[in-house]
């Protein structure tokens, strides 16, 4: 799978990017955690074309229209129909009917902030349009917490491969970790706000 990555990078250049990133969202078995700190590691290159921040943009754009055909899944099919067609098909996605319900409790607990959360955890990023979608969230939110919750992502990784140079593979190894310390960060932020909001409240 690298040699392909890498073949459609050099051959199709930020374009390539981006429909890996569309792919990756619809076939979550393709991984963003190689794609990504590749395309930081080409970077590092000084005869490559790739440079950073377009390779953020092209990975981010390619992340939100992956993430279109799931939500619109989610608001025209429902949860068990799209259950019983992943359990039926999915294995041909890397999707089953568990990873659905998953998805749909995450963004349960977390309400629909869960689609910016969830953009930062491997197993629920590809998937959590599909609760939204479910729920009926507005179109508008969806993109704003997408596109947040997947330049943080993004970024992350890219700068990771960039940085790393040719141990970018390492990536893979410690995005769990990575992955937390960044949702804690979220959370904290989150939390700072609406507590400062409720303090201004009461103030008047």
């Amino acid at each position: 799978m690298q040699e392909w990555i890498i073949n459609t990078m050099n051959s199709l250049g930020y374009l390539g990017i981006g429909l890996l990133m569309f792919a990756e969202n619809l076939f979550p078995p393709i991984p963003s955690e190689l794609i990504m700190p590749l395309a930081g590691y080409t970077a590092t290159f000084a005869d490559t074309k790739i440079q950073v921040i377009p390779a953020i943009a092209a990975g981010v754009i390619g992340t939100i229209l992956g993430a279109i055909p799931w939500y619109y899944a989610g608001l025209l099919l429902g949860k068990e129909r799209l259950e019983a067609l992943a359990d039926r098909y999915g294995k041909w996605l890397g999707v089953s009917g568990k990873d659905i319900e998953k998805s749909v409790i995450w963004f349960q607990k977390y309400g629909s902030k869960a689609v910016l959360f969830g953009r930062l955890v491997p197993g629920i990023r590809t998937l959590i349009s599909i609760p939204a979608g479910i729920s009926k969230m507005s179109i508008l939110p969806f993109f704003i917490y997408s596109t947040i919750g997947t330049i943080v992502w993004v970024g992350l990784l890219t700068y990771a491969g960039y940085f790393l140079g040719s141990n970018y593979k390492i990536v893979e190894e410690y995005i769990d970790v990575i992955t937390k310390v960044i949702a804690v960060i979220l959370l904290i932020a989150i939390a700072s706000f609406i507590g400062y909001r409720l303090w201004k409240r009461s103030k008047a």
